[in-house]
């Protein structure tokens, strides 16, 4: 039977957000929703501190790729904290070992704002075209960030960072469709006739040659919006466990999720101020670009 390590993780926040001055009184705790896989805690001390507290699933079956989570999470805020007047949470602790008396868990910063996917509908045409080349422009300057070890997820689930982002992507989406057949999950084709696919075009793979800071889940659920209506802006970027280093391209589908990037001329106009360059739709990047489209579509 599973053991819950919620509890004993966050006795290990409180005690290591004591002050032992006056306003040392127990900090508030708040489970919050919308996430899919770790549980989120909200812990806010008295003091005017606010963490945000997350912690994977006791349970040791899942994808592949979600094994070590956590430092995928760490590593997006620490790489992204480079970029200057980029939102995002501010690690306070990370214990990426799931053996640690405490089990793995990261304490990071609250983000000021609201889910943008809540406030949609609040929004005017003028503010949410406003507020799409702000976004265009935040992961612009994101992209610019390059890892330096290589290609892939950070907490290595499937062996060290490869050498190539053809190698990377193999591996990733190779994981994707061994648990597919391993789960018995739906699949748009069969698994092997996938892998045919995506090989015939794995050439195009060697375009890629820089492994960029790719968040890969920027839908409007993951971006925080703060301020007065009508003077909105962007107050964080969240939930980076699932990112990798790799090609950016990969961020130009969830930043339109079920939506047509091409045609976002507000985001692309702000992502080419954020990143020094154009977006430039080639063969290669629409080629690049399909299998990830298709796998958020299905």
């Amino acid at each position: 039977m599973s053991v819950d390590p919620v509890p004993a993780v966050l006795d290990a926040v409180r005690a290591l957000g004591a002050t032992g001055g006056a306003e040392n009184a127990p900090p508030t705790c708040e489970t919050l929703t919308g996430g899919t896989y770790n549980t989120v805690t909200r812990v806010t001390f008295a003091d005017g501190r606010d963490w945000v507290v997350k912690t994977p699933p006791p349970h040791s079956t899942g994808l592949r790729y979600e094994e070590r989570l956590l430092v995928g999470e760490a590593v997006f805020y620490e790489a992204a904290a480079a970029v200057d007047g980029a939102p995002v949470p501010r690690i306070v602790h990370a214990e990426p070992d799931p053996g640690s008396p405490t089990g793995a868990h990261v304490v990071m910063t609250a983000c000021p704002g609201r889910p943008w996917s809540d406030l949609a509908d609040e929004l005017t045409e003028s503010e949410r075209r406003r507020l799409r080349t702000e976004f265009g422009a935040l992961v612009g300057r994101l992209h610019t960030v390059t890892g330096t070890d290589g290609f892939g997820y950070p907490g290595l689930p499937l062996g060290p960072l490869a050498p190539t982002w053809r190698e990377a992507f193999t591996a990733m989406t190779g994981a994707v469709l061994d648990d597919a057949e391993t789960y018995a999950a739906r699949l748009p084709r069969p698994a092997a006739e996938i892998r045919t696919l995506l090989g015939s075009a794995a050439y195009v793979l060697d375009d890629v040659e820089r492994p960029a800071l790719v968040h890969f889940d920027l839908w409007e659920g993951n971006v925080l919006l703060t301020g007065e209506p009508g003077a909105r802006t962007i107050g964080g970027i969240i939930d980076g466990e699932r990112m990798f280093w790799g090609d950016p391209a990969a961020d130009l589908v969830s930043t339109a999720l079920l939506g047509d990037i091409e045609v976002d001329g507000d985001f692309l106009a702000g992502y080419a101020s954020g990143a020094g360059a154009p977006v430039v739709f080639t063969a290669s990047l629409r080629l690049r670009l399909a299998p990830c489209t298709a796998a958020t579509s299905t």
